[in-house]
């Protein structure tokens, strides 16, 4: 049952972003199972599947997924922790999670099923109750939304997070600006507690500047490791176990062209100091 709570978890993970409603999500449907008449389920695995990704699908249509400081961020989720819950390979990249935000729940589902899961169309069909003609229209109609199809964005580019590093924690205003794309986006999270910029912020000089005030506030006293959040580079930043600043990077070409910064103290429990 271990195994089967892994992939359950991660159908649901990918489809609301929230960790916290994934495993409530299993947990129910599990419970129903276990208390229902199962004399009619011919694939047990199969059952749970469609369960778990049609629950999801109907929490994250009624559920508003907002924070009170900020941009509401994905939950993120260490790769590198021997214990995580779900099945790394099938993990949605965090800037794919961002992105599918756009997207109502009916095509994010068909989409994750499609391209995280290589579901046919008929196969998504059966899941979700709905034509085959329909899921091929959900999905190119997600495809058209995120201008993508990378359902894993696999490019860590290590000097990147190094210099990066190095600029910010020596005070070097320039060499910290020259390592971010001109049209560079920032996004912070910081929950119902604590205050962050409000929107997004687009623009290398205004990013660069943002980041090194932070730091210079509140980081520079902290120690980090580096580790691989949702496929993508990231920053921890911490003291003692807890977590204060959780950074993810997406590189492109050698330089950072957009920078996801947690701050939620709900949030940043999900990570584990090393």
């Amino acid at each position: 049952m271990e195994n089967i709570h892994r992939i359950l978890t991660t159908y649901a993970y990918n489809i609301s972003g929230s960790m916290e409603d994934a495993k409530d999500v299993v947990q129910d449907v599990i419970e129903k199972y276990i208390g229902a008449d199962r004399s009619h389920v011919e694939d047990e695995r199969n059952y749970l599947i469609k369960s778990v990704v049609n629950h999801a699908i109907n929490l994250k249509k009624r559920k508003s997924y907002k924070s009170k400081y900020g941009e509401w961020l994905p939950d993120p989720v260490d790769l590198n922790q021997a214990d995580s819950h779900i099945i790394k390979e099938q993990t949605a990249s965090y800037s794919l999670l961002v992105l599918m935000e756009k997207l109502n729940a009916l095509e994010r589902a068909v989409f994750i099923l499609k391209e995280g899961f290589a579901y046919k169309h008929k196969e998504i069909a059966d899941v979700l109750d709905i034509q085959t003609d329909h899921s091929r229209q959900l999905f190119l109609r997600a495809k058209k939304s995120l201008k993508t199809t990378n359902y894993i964005e696999k490019r860590t580019e290590p000097e990147v997070l190094k210099a990066y590093i190095n600029a910010i924690a020596n005070a070097d205003l320039d060499k910290l600006e020259s390592l971010l794309v001109e049209d560079i986006e920032l996004m912070a999270d910081g929950g119902s507690t604590v205050k962050v910029i409000t929107g997004s912020l687009v623009g290398a000089k205004s990013t660069a500047k943002l980041l090194q005030n932070v730091y210079g506030l509140f980081l520079q006293d902290k120690k980090y490791f580096i580790t691989e959040i949702n496929h993508q580079p990231a920053v921890v930043f911490h003291e003692n176990d807890k977590v204060y600043n959780c950074q993810i990077l997406v590189c492109d070409n050698h330089r950072i062209a957009s920078l996801y910064s947690i701050v939620d103290p709900q949030k940043l429990k999900l990570l584990k100091v090393r």
